[in-house]
């Protein structure tokens, strides 16, 4: 007989709080013990931000969930809209970490009379931001560190859709961290050009305009802006359709 199984299921239950969602779920097939303990309420809150309480609030329609598993696997496959549905909230489905998307209407787009904003089906987003002129571009977003997970490297990617995928390749990226008073590096402050858009699987496309660590705020006095500029190729660009900036953990 498997030792573990002999144990009373709160110690199970305890033991897998300490691992992972995805070790949580396949002990289920270890025996009947464990697929109980691994469906235990106090096992996923553990997997669970520790203010996600506080972000599902803002939701701008009703979260609703049998147990703390589903909710779990609700934000892992489906993006939330939050803040008056400017801003999306999901969990990484490898680790669970936070994930963040700052919709177009939140964003600082520069020459803001040259985009019109329409809905779009494939949008998460009630609207997406168009460029109807050509010309060069400037799109900006922030988040406050305090919202992202700790001791977590993330990269930001400008989520869009363009005809060519090479259309923004000149583009000049930088990550930076503003207003920092906690221990973030910022030493990795650098511009990044050269990069081209992949695909992403909500059919859109993506492109990296670069990486940052969030270490440990204190204060939620941080905050991490990330935008991008592209001044070059200006019929490389006709027709570049804005969804968002993503904060995604790696």
């Amino acid at each position: 007989m498997d030792t573990l199984s002999i144990l009373p299921e709160g110690c199970i239950s305890e033991i897998l709080s300490f691992t992972s969602a995805l070790d949580a779920s396949r002990s289920s097939i270890v025996s009947k013990e464990f697929k109980s303990a691994a469906e235990n309420d106090d096992v996923w809150e553990k997997f669970l931000p520790p203010d996600y309480e506080e972000i599902i609030s803002t939701s701008v329609s009703p979260v609703k969930y049998a147990t703390k598993k589903d909710l779990y696997i609700r934000l892992c496959g489906s993006p939330l809209l939050i803040n008056g549905g400017k801003m999306s909230f999901s969990l990484d489905k490898s680790n669970g970490k936070k994930c963040f998307m700052v919709g177009s209407r939140e964003l600082l787009i520069s020459w803001k009379g040259c985009w019109d904003f329409m809905s779009n089906t494939k949008s998460r987003f009630s609207e997406v931001a168009k460029l109807r002129s050509i010309g060069w571009i400037h799109i900006q977003g922030k988040i406050k560190t305090q919202m992202l997970s700790k001791y977590t490297t993330y990269a930001a990617y400008l989520v869009f859709w363009l005809d060519r995928m090479d259309g923004l390749k000149s583009s000049k990226t930088l990550v930076r961290f503003l207003n920092d008073r906690s221990k973030n590096n910022t030493s990795n402050e650098h511009f990044e050009t050269g990069k081209i858009a992949k695909m992403r699987g909500d059919g859109w496309v993506e492109i990296e305009i670069g990486k940052l660590y969030n270490g440990y705020v204190d204060d939620g006095a941080g905050e991490v802006e990330a935008w991008l500029t592209e001044v070059n190729s200006p019929h490389a660009k006709s027709g570049l359709i804005v969804e968002g900036i993503e904060f995604r953990p790696l």
